[in-house]
């Protein structure tokens, strides 16, 4: 069944009939009334959208990539935050998201077949590897695209915050209060399914800005020992991983004082596993995040505030921006260092 279809049982033009579903206010109401009544009849729903949005050039949606699978979009608070912010632009502006489908290998990120195959006008990256498949399928589509976090793209407009002073302020944060023996917990470095300890050629070869920028803030604020301290690599960012990592760092020996987790839910998996050990927070073990999400605050987690719903607002005014044929300039969010009641001197 075809729009031609019911206009030749109907005995109307095939614009009159498109008119009944699309263009109401320039119909007959009652000639409206019978083309929707004989369409009930016969089953068919209307003009296909894909049909719809190749002739008129918009699909009226813009297409979020993200790190991992689609489930984390609701998991993470941090991705939450700033989808959220993406999402009430996209609002003011009748547009829709449409959530990528990620590989299934635990590098994530959308498929490049998936991106070839959305239905989008636009495209809004958040924490992809440099040289991501998908990524490339993206930029190949000759569409607008923002980037928030990782990758750099020369010529794509980007929306970041200093990460790398970020996490020099809270590396310093610890050195300032005493703590020699610190460790870090860090997001995925290179796009495989390594976890666990990580060597001095590994940490060198980081291929997400993010964490390749805050192991560079670390690395200023702790100085030459910085390749003496120990580093974990987990992933996906979630409470679960901070945990696997912290019991592997609160066992080495001798244990660290003070441990560096590259996000609040990491930090949070850490402060879990404190309380299993019956290690106190802060006297005997000082912990510092990073995002400053809603838990944080309730855990009086230290941590380094990041604007993440005006990230996602300033992704989401960017990609408007380029969809009216505007050239929107990179946006630098600044970051600041919240002290709690998780770090104190060792």
């Amino acid at each position: 069944m075809t729009l031609q279809t019911l206009a030749d049982r109907l005995g109307v033009s095939r614009t009159t009939a498109s008119n009944a579903f699309n263009r109401p206010d320039q119909l007959n109401p009652a000639l409206r009334e019978r083309v929707l009544a004989l369409a009930s009849e016969l089953g068919y729903a209307g003009p296909d959208p894909a049909g719809r949005a190749l002739r008129s050039g918009r699909a009226g949606a813009i297409g979020v990539m993200f790190t991992e699978g689609l489930s984390y979009a609701f998991e993470d608070p941090a991705a939450i935050a700033t989808l959220g912010g993406v999402a009430a632009e996209a609002e003011r502006a009748a547009t829709s998201l449409v959530l990528l489908p990620a590989s299934f290998s635990s590098s994530g990120g959308p498929t490049a077949a998936a991106v070839r195959a959305a239905i989008v006008d636009a495209f809004f990256i958040i924490s992809l590897p440099e040289g991501h498949p998908g990524v490339l399928a993206a930029l190949e589509r000759n569409v607008p695209v923002v980037i928030a976090d990782t990758p750099r793209v020369d010529g794509v407009p980007f929306v970041g915050i200093d990460d790398r002073g970020g996490a020099r302020a809270a590396a310093a944060h610890l050195a300032e209060l005493g703590h020699e023996r610190i460790g870090v917990i860090a997001f995925r470095l290179r796009a495989d399914d390594y976890e666990g300890l990580v060597d001095a050629r590994r940490r060198h070869e980081a291929r997400y800005r993010v964490t390749r920028e805050r192991l560079e803030g670390y690395a200023d604020a702790l100085g030459a020992g910085w390749d003496d301290v120990p580093l974990y690599e987990t992933f996906p960012n979630s409470r679960a991983a901070g945990a696997r990592a912290a019991r592997a760092l609160l066992a080495l020996e001798p244990r660290p004082t003070a441990l560096l987790a590259m996000s609040d839910e990491l930090a949070l998996g850490v402060l879990d596993v404190a309380g299993e050990l019956e290690l106190d927070v802060p006297r005997e073990l000082s912990v510092v995040g990073y995002d400053d999400v809603p838990a944080a605050a309730a855990a009086a987690l230290t941590t380094v505030r990041q604007p993440l719903v005006e990230k996602g607002r300033a992704a989401g005014r960017m990609l408007l921006e380029a969809l009216d044929g505007g050239t929107p300039a990179d946006v630098a969010l600044p970051t600041e260092l919240v002290v709690r009641g998780s770090t104190s001197r060792p």
